[in-house]
């Protein structure tokens, strides 16, 4: 996730690689990632002394596993005096008071990107903890739009937004796998199958949102009275799909919320 949101920002001048440090776990990560980033950009392991020089940054963009929050927080000195530094947070789970109490002296900022932001086609949840500037929230949402569309949200809220934005492209890589494999079973070749599924979940994504239509408008102009979209239409209720979603996004937001 980071290397998708720091990319796009180098390539459009809005940062200098030479002004980028990246630090990683191991020197296996340096040696794997290290062919693909940009000229200049300096990639180093957590214990080499040029980590410190991230903290040292006016912006920083954390992007570690939450189990690992509390050692990397033990290892972080404060920044430098006088400097407002800004403490950007991707970390699922992990509140705006837990984040300033772990690292004092900066103010935070929660992201919630998912992993379409790959792709240039993500969602990002913002919410802003005390002291962050009308200037840092500029450059935070000009960080977040190359790749995905931005909001600013309560932090009271980002948990269902995870559990939907997230999680959701799980949701629908499982929809899409299914499909698929029922595609094959009814005779396609695999590869013809998932190509369609693909299309299909993308092409609709695309008519729902271009005409702002509600699902069920869409399901009633595709479903013909007695045709075969009906048939499938009522096994999938009869599976109970719909109520499995939903209590999929609730499970997911409940979940998150135990995280803190």
């Amino acid at each position: 996730m980071a290397q998708a949101l720091i990319f796009p920002l180098i390539e459009k001048g809005k940062l200098q690689s030479a002004d980028v440090i990246g630090v990683v776990g191991s020197d296996a990560s340096v040696a794997r990632l290290t062919p693909a980033l940009p000229d200049g950009l300096t990639l180093v392991t957590a214990s080499d002394p040029r980590a410190m020089d991230a903290w040292k940054a006016s912006v920083q963009l954390l992007a570690v596993k939450p189990q690992q929050l509390d050692a990397l927080a033990e290892s972080v000195g404060p920044p430098q005096s006088g400097q407002s530094s800004l403490l950007i947070s991707v970390l699922a789970g992990v509140t705006l008071e837990r984040l300033q109490k772990q690292f004092p002296g900066r103010v935070c900022v929660r992201a919630v990107p998912n992993t379409p932001c790959l792709v240039g086609e993500g969602l990002c949840g913002l919410t802003w903890g005390e002291g962050v500037t009308a200037q840092q929230r500029h450059w935070v949402k000009e960080a977040f739009e190359p790749v995905s569309e931005v909001l600013e949200l309560p932090e009271s809220k980002l948990d269902a937004f995870l559990a939907l934005t997230s999680s959701g492209p799980a949701y629908v890589a499982l929809v899409a796998e299914a499909m698929a494999d029922g595609a094959v079973a009814a005779g396609l070749p695999r590869d013809l199958a998932h190509h369609l599924a693909h299309r299909t979940l993308a092409g609709t994504a695309e008519l729902l949102d271009q005409q702002q239509l509600h699902p069920a408008q869409l399901k009633d102009m595709v479903a013909s009275p007695g045709g075969t979209t009906m048939a499938a239409l009522r096994k999938l209720e009869q599976a109970g799909v719909r109520t499995a979603l939903i209590e999929a996004v609730v499970a997911a937001t409940e979940h998150g919320r135990l995280l803190r």
